[in-house]
């Protein structure tokens, strides 16, 4: 056996959840290592940390930890100790700064620090101390004090490449609570995915996820207490909505060609050629009111179906789920009837996901009630849950025009309930937002996600490691939003409720101390 199959790349070799000592890495040999490190540490020496790795077949952090407890050592019997100085500190800074808030490659990130004059500066001790730094974070968010709390699971998988991202995060604060490459997306990842947020504290209320077969399986047998609340995006807007535009744009294209055989007729001088132009209209104008007639029932059923997906009427009193699942059902036979092949494929994978799709509506009602216990008039709270889903509906418009018309409605609803709730409507309608805002019926949280970590992966030409995805987490969960309804938080404080008084980079570095308390001494 080859000592690259007998030994895995590190100090350890695990077996399950046991590891047995590397015996053949005897003191003199770490103490060699830890020398060698630490000299190429001090001196800039670019590329030793990873020759060493490769020739002991260890982690580069194994490296970094035998250098640390020689520093420590050093200190103890010599009393001396290398002072880390501030402008490695600006380092780190600017290496932090311009991966997480700029986005840079690396390349980039070397070529700006060189600009700069800020050591070090090369590619390949960023590189190193970007994934050192990467190796002491975790991927899975734990609560604080050992809390057990309960939240809402948003699960949904990223690609490199080929290679799946699985991610799983808090709809509310949009905290990310575990994200990982993982060789597949089996049930078995997820269910271990779960359980490893679980086991930090955080409970699944109800799972939001698209209709993936691993994550369908992996919910039975993991999640088996609570709810799969399927994305009603991916089921129906997804499916049904891109219908809306595909049949608009050919419904224009046969108007065009209408107009074109209109114009013909003018030029035509042999009978012939005038009926055979009258002809070749008449059968342009028929197709182009059959696709206009088709557009325009197809567009009118999809907005009905949307319709059903809303929550409150148009007076803000929770609507019935029941009746919700049969207009629904109504709504699609009507569009089998329009006898479009490809749309009624799409008909049939909609109804496939009726029995999850409106469990959000259960959720709705146990909130509901506990709204009407609040000591306020019934009707400030119809104005205020209208309101709200105007809100989410302004969020989820993509056009400017739609959304300036539920900002418009979601104000007006307001202004009624002012006139009800008088000095109490700030607080009033604060505490009914965050109660509604439980409500979660689609993953789209997670498509945000998804264009948040994409640039990392351009820049990393999709070459991603688990040390960047556990650096992308911590800035991300850290980091102040500067715009939209969390202007001014971070996705920690929302979660945890509790202020944020450090900048994430100075968070980061709290982190290396903790775990690595050497690490700083070790370089001059």
């Amino acid at each position: 056996m080859s000592p690259s199959t007998k030994y895995r790349i590190s100090d350890s070799v695990k077996f399950g959840n046991k590891f047995i000592r590397r015996l053949d890495l005897t003191p003199s040999k770490r103490l060699h290592i830890a020398n060698t490190a630490l000299y190429a540490m001090k001196t800039g020496q670019w590329g030793v940390i990873s020759n060493i790795a490769e020739q002991f077949i260890i982690s580069r952090t194994f490296v970094y930890m035998l250098a640390a407890t020689l520093t420590e050592t050093e200190s103890l019997i010599f009393g001396t100790t290398f002072q880390y100085t501030q402008s490695k500190m600006t380092a780190f800074r600017y290496m932090l700064s311009l991966k997480l808030e700029g986005r840079c490659s690396i390349n980039a990130i070397s070529t700006c620090m060189k600009r700069f004059g800020i050591n070090p500066n090369s590619v390949g001790s960023i590189s190193e101390y970007l994934s050192y730094f990467g190796s002491l974070l975790s991927n899975t968010l734990s609560t604080n004090n050992n809390e057990i709390q309960l939240i809402v699971f948003l699960s949904d998988e990223i690609f490199s490449k080929n290679i799946p991202i699985l991610v799983t995060v808090d709809p509310i604060s949009s905290a990310i609570l575990r994200i990982e490459l993982a060789d597949s997306r089996k049930a078995k990842k997820w269910a271990n995915h779960w359980e490893c947020i679980e086991d930090n504290g955080y409970l699944s209320a109800y799972l939001v996820c698209d209709e993936g077969k691993g994550l369908a399986t992996a919910q039975k047998e993991t999640l088996s207490n609570t709810f799969r609340q399927l994305d009603t995006y991916h089921a129906i807007a997804h499916r049904l909505g891109m219908w809306v535009h595909i049949l608009e744009n050919s419904a224009y294209k046969a108007i065009e060609e209408e107009d074109g055989c209109y114009k013909k007729l003018n030029s035509a001088k042999s009978d012939r050629v005038i009926n055979k132009r009258i002809d070749q209209y008449e059968t342009a104008e028929k197709l182009a009111n059959k696709k206009i007639e088709l557009y325009e029932e197809f567009n009118s059923l999809y907005i009905a179906i949307i319709n059903e997906l809303k929550i409150f009427d148009k007076n803000g009193k929770l609507r019935d789920r029941k009746d919700a699942e049969n207009n629904l059902e109504e709504y699609l036979s009507l569009i089998e009837i329009l006898n479009h092949e490809k749309i009624t494929k799409a008909v049939k994978k909609v109804r496939n996901t009726m029995p999850d799709l409106f469990n959000y509506f259960d959720v709705a009602k146990s909130i509901v009630a506990d709204l009407k216990t609040l000591p306020i008039d019934q009707e400030a709270l119809h104005a205020i849950s209208l309101a709200w889903q105007w809100k989410k509906g302004k969020i989820k418009a993509k056009k400017t025009k739609a959304k300036t018309y539920c900002a418009a409605n979601e104000q007006n609803c307001l202004e009624y309930a002012i006139g009800y709730l008088q000095e109490d409507y700030e607080d009033v309608k604060d505490q009914i937002y965050n109660k509604l805002n439980n409500i979660v019926q689609s993953s789209a949280l997670v498509e945000c996600i998804n264009s948040i970590i994409r640039p990392y992966l351009n820049t990393s030409k999709n070459n991603v490691t688990q040390e960047t995805l556990n650096l992308i987490m911590f800035y991300h969960n850290h980091r102040r939003y500067k715009d939209g309804e969390r202007k001014g938080h971070t996705p920690i404080e929302i979660l945890t409720g509790e202020k944020q008084e450090k900048d994430w980079i100075e968070l980061l570095f709290d982190v290396v101390n903790k775990k690595a308390p050497s690490f700083f001494a070790t370089i001059s």
